[in-house]
């Protein structure tokens, strides 16, 4: 039902915009899922991560701006590139990798600014001594 959707898209929104929200929407959306062998299951596991990064890249309507959006859950999606466990750290670069690339193509300037310059942050202090 319609106002069942509302409620979810209300409840992922609030949670999305909480410090370390998207870590807890992303594990919980994965969890189960990767499990399996063989190309459908890698195929599934690309599906999954494909949906997770469309959700992240899609400004909620309850937020005031997409620029608020941007600044409060890029950083959190810059943090699933620092994730330890190895198998959670692939889907979770997966997912960090599509959200950057989708974002770049929607929103490029808001991109650059909240997800490519800290991202490229550290070599271009490198470059400049």
């Amino acid at each position: 039902p319609a106002w069942l959707r509302r409620l979810c898209g209300q409840l992922l929104s609030q949670r999305l915009l909480r410090p370390g929200g998207v870590q807890a929407v992303v594990r919980g959306i994965l969890e189960g899922t990767g499990g399996g062998a063989g190309a459908d299951a890698a195929a599934g596991d690309w599906r999954t991560c494909d949906m997770v990064a469309k959700i992240l890249a899609s400004c909620p309507q309850q937020c005031l701006s997409l620029e608020a959006y941007c600044s409060l859950v890029c950083p959190q999606i810059l943090d699933l590139l620092h994730i330890q466990d190895k198998l959670t750290a692939r889907q979770f670069q997966r997912v960090a990798t599509t959200t950057l690339l989708t974002m770049v193509k929607e929103h490029p300037q808001l991109a650059e600014k909240h997800l490519l310059q800290p991202l490229l942050a550290p070599l271009l202090r490198c470059s400049k001594t």
